[in-house]
């Protein structure tokens, strides 16, 4: 999953911060954070590895392995994203808005413990609303090169947003069937920690 989804997945705004800094942090320097965004980082990490194992995450991968072979799990995160941000049984455009806000106003009330590097991409987030802009088709395309620019080894003529768009359906139906699980394993992540 990938930032929106992490943040939503959060229960307290130190979730929210752990858990989209996740990928950020090493083990080592977890320990000097507040215990909520160790927690955070720890619910970060229990649903990557929830994700990865999961069987529509692997049938929506085989979507992206034809062009973009190893890197199909990032391009499912970020289209993952996509059918999270328009899925309105869990919010409406009006709450997905509210919810980026939030976010933000969050990460900026922590920026002085976030992690250089994330610090580097936060006022781009901001500037182009990715949170919110996920929802739009203009939106994916510029997440979905954005994550192939940062791929060390895919040629950025790939034509990943193509393929997003001619798979729309049998993504949008491993979203459905998938995310449920994911929320209800958050849950109860949540109450055990």
């Amino acid at each position: 999953m990938n930032y929106l989804a992490h943040t939503f997945l959060s229960y307290t705004d130190e979730q929210i911060v752990g858990n989209i800094i996740g990928d950020f942090i090493k083990n080592k320097n977890k320990e000097n954070l507040p215990e909520g965004i160790q927690q955070g980082i720890t619910l970060h990490r229990a649903i990557d590895a929830f994700t990865d194992v999961h069987p529509k995450v692997s049938e929506a991968k085989k979507v992206f392995q034809p062009i973009v072979r190893l890197y199909s799990g990032a391009f499912v995160d970020v289209t993952f994203d996509y059918f999270l941000a328009n899925d309105t049984s869990i919010k409406s455009d009006k709450e997905w808005r509210d919810f980026s806000c939030h976010v933000y106003e969050v990460l900026d009330k922590y920026e002085e413990i976030l992690p250089e590097t994330f610090r580097k991409i936060l006022p781009r987030m901001q500037k182009d609303n990715w949170l919110y802009n996920y929802r739009f088709d203009w939106g994916m395309e510029y997440s979905l090169t954005n994550v192939m620019n940062k791929a060390k080894y895919l040629n950025n003529t790939v034509p990943v947003y193509g393929f997003f768009q001619y798979n729309k359906d049998v993504l949008r139906k491993c979203y459905e069937e998938f995310f449920p699980e994911l929320k209800d394993f958050c849950d109860k992540f949540n109450e055990n920690l």
